[in-house]
């Protein structure tokens, strides 16, 4: 499991890397950020996982997330991957739609051709990348948690209520909560799982809370001025949701603030502090 540095950076102390790997879920090489706070030497560090949304790259978060501050205050190991795989071979969107294909993975295991060779970003976030993390950097992975934005809250939320035994955290910003309700949902998941809407259920938070799963405590930002509030978000599906599962929900609706990284970078601080205080409980 070799991968190779295309950048590193000193910042706040400690160092900012983005790195290449051959992946053997998408059959694609993969780029991935992480940053590694200030600490001391051998000493294993809790991990944040960033799923980043729609039409991004790992370099997104990187560069506008103001992320890196808090992790080196809080001694949290930050790592943000890729949103799909990407190649002259990888297949997009027929008509290279934003909301589909390349830098749309939505973070699902694709069971429909042309797209099951490449398209496993869920078992790409959860197994394979974790296990490169864990041997390439000093990662504790007794400590993990997860957040992401809007199709990467989808994932994060995803991923953390049906892995609860691993992730000590999870929250996001502007996530899509029921994808199986909202058109960029509909268009993902039919286009990447197919019609048998049943198989849709595991990778929508909703739908995965109304059947059993279960988490700690949750935490979701969303702003009043966002463009996609009442159409792709829909967080008022979640709050229900979990009101009848009682699963306690922090939903904050931030006044003004849209689906852009202003609003993101505004309030990671705040997510960080939430995932640092069960990290380190």
């Amino acid at each position: 499991m070799t991968i190779q540095t295309i950048s590193l950076n000193k910042s706040h102390g400690g160092t900012q890397g983005v790195y290449k790997h051959a992946s053997t879920e998408t059959g694609t090489d993969m780029t991935f950020s992480v940053f590694v706070p200030p600490h001391q030497d051998g000493a294993k560090l809790p991990v944040v996982w960033y799923l980043s949304g729609l039409t991004c790259t790992h370099a997104n978060v990187t560069e506008k997330g103001e992320f890196r501050s808090a992790c080196a205050e809080l001694g949290l190991i930050f790592v943000a991957p890729d949103t799909s795989p990407r190649g002259e071979n990888v297949p997009g969107d027929p008509a290279n739609a934003y909301d589909f294909g390349l830098g749309a993975g939505f973070y699902v295991d694709a069971t429909q051709a042309p797209y099951a060779r490449n398209y496993r970003m869920w078992s790409y976030v959860t197994e394979e990348l974790p296990m490169l993390v864990t041997t390439h950097f000093p990662a504790d992975a007794a400590r993990q948690s997860i957040l992401g934005h809007s199709m990467g809250g989808h994932g994060a939320l995803t991923v953390a209520l049906r892995h609860p035994d691993r992730y000590r955290a999870a929250s996001a910003f502007a996530p899509i909560v029921a994808p199986s309700q909202v058109p960029w949902g509909i268009k993902a998941l039919g286009g990447y799982l197919g019609d048998n809407r049943q198989a849709w259920r595991k990778h929508d938070a909703v739908a995965l809370i109304e059947d059993g799963a279960r988490f700690s405590d949750l935490l979701v930002d969303v702003g009043d001025a966002d463009s996609f509030l009442t159409e792709q978000l829909r967080p008022e599906l979640l709050k229900s949701a979990c009101e009848k599962a009682a699963i306690p929900l922090t939903l904050r609706r931030q006044g003004g603030y849209d689906h852009s990284y202003f609003f993101i970078s505004t309030f990671m601080g705040d997510h960080l502090r939430w995932h640092a205080a069960r990290l380190t409980a």
